[in-house]
């Protein structure tokens, strides 16, 4: 998908670390965690970037069907917010009740901080109606009266104040969702099983580029107009969440519960054994997002968004 928690992969093709470790790379775009699940399983799809919702719902459902290999997100504030027409009437979380929200996916890390919001405001998911939109198409419902808000991120966020002078009506993590771990780059368990070598290949060069990516914001802001729409004036200074550099249990053991008390999982899950973590990591994760550079010259073209070993 068009957003940053794909950068990490595109700095590693266009900086040739999945060449450097023997692998050949094609990737491909699909629309969200859901449709990957099942090209994961049947082999069409050897890796893919999915939201830990979608992942941990999956080991809730079939245990030892997939392996979590490497992270590649997590929230900081103000990376994702539901965003409302700039003349709205809505002031606060707590005017949406009878209102219609578009998410990415339902059942999804949208629709859960979605869910934490409303219960902040006294409200639940019956209080309101939403449904599944392409981010792509949100700002055109916003403008036309289709949706009274949208769950939205970068570089959509910035794309909708620019073109449209949208309004931010609240920032989607904070409080229980602050710091939320978004998304990680997922195999299936008869693939780490049966090619072990070329799991731990993927996981050197990933990691190699989630560091470079977590210490150059400037990176970013090259990277993300090669496999998004926007120009790299916008991609210097929309806003990033965080690039962490090790897959840790305790931090994404916080997904499991928060789903647990929303319903998304019937029964507690330990996160542990979903995981297959990589190597030791190079550095410490960074605790807040990089600064904005200065606007810099694009690199070459990089993939888009999920992975595919061919």
């Amino acid at each position: 998908m068009p957003i940053p928690d794909c950068t990490t992969i595109a700095a590693a093709q266009a900086r040739g670390y999945f060449t450097a470790e023997g692998l050949r790379v094609t990737t491909v775009q699909v629309q969200g965690g859901g449709i990957a699940l099942p090209k994961l399983e049947s082999g069409e799809l050897q890796f893919a970037i999915m939201n830990y919702v979608a992942a941990i719902q999956k080991e809730s459902r079939e245990p030892g069907v997939i392996k979590l290999v490497t992270d590649a997100y997590q929230a900081a504030p103000n990376a994702f917010v539901l965003m409302v027409p700039g003349n709205s009437p809505l002031k606060t979380v707590s005017d949406l009740r009878g209102k219609r929200i578009a998410v990415l996916t339902l059942n999804s890390v949208g629709t859960l901080t979605v869910q934490a919001a409303l219960k902040v405001a006294g409200l639940t998911q019956r209080d309101v109606r939403l449904s599944e939109q392409p981010v792509t198409e949100m700002s055109t419902l916003l403008q036309r009266g289709h949706i009274d808000a949208a769950w939205m991120t970068e570089p959509f966020i910035s794309a909708y104040y620019a073109q449209h002078g949208g309004r931010k009506l609240a920032d989607m993590m904070t409080g229980q969702t602050a710091d939320l771990p978004i998304a990680g780059w997922a195999t299936s368990a008869a693939f780490a099983r049966n090619h072990p070598g070329t799991v731990l290949a993927f996981q050197r060069a990933m990691q190699r580029a989630q560091a470079d990516v977590a210490a150059d914001r400037g990176l970013i802001a090259r990277l993300l107009p090669t496999y998004t729409k926007i120009d790299a004036d916008a991609a210097a200074n929309i806003t990033i969440g965080i690039f962490p550099l090790d897959l840790a249990p305790t931090r994404i053991q916080k997904v499991a519960d928060l789903m647990l008390e929303y319903d998304y999982i019937t029964d507690a899950l330990d996160i542990r054994p979903l995981l297959l973590p990589p190597p030791p990591a190079p550095t410490t994760p960074p605790t807040t997002p990089p600064a904005p550079p200065p606007a810099s010259p694009p690199a070459p073209p990089a993939p888009r968004s999920q992975q595919d070993l061919a």
